[in-house]
């Protein structure tokens, strides 16, 4: 039994699992936050263009 407690409280994986985790979301909130920044920019130009054009 005291074995089987040293090898749960050495075992990592589960820690490293979530440490992915977030690294994926933090990345993927990096993306999302970039993306809407560029569609906001994109929106505005387009919409000079567009008037430009009238």
């Amino acid at each position: 039994m005291k074995n089987l407690i040293v090898r749960f409280v050495k075992n990592e994986s589960g820690a490293t699992a979530i440490e992915y985790g977030l690294i994926a979301a933090g990345i993927s909130v990096a993306i999302i936050a970039v993306v809407n920044g560029l569609g906001t920019q994109l929106n505005a130009k387009f919409g000079s263009i567009s008037s430009q054009l009238k």
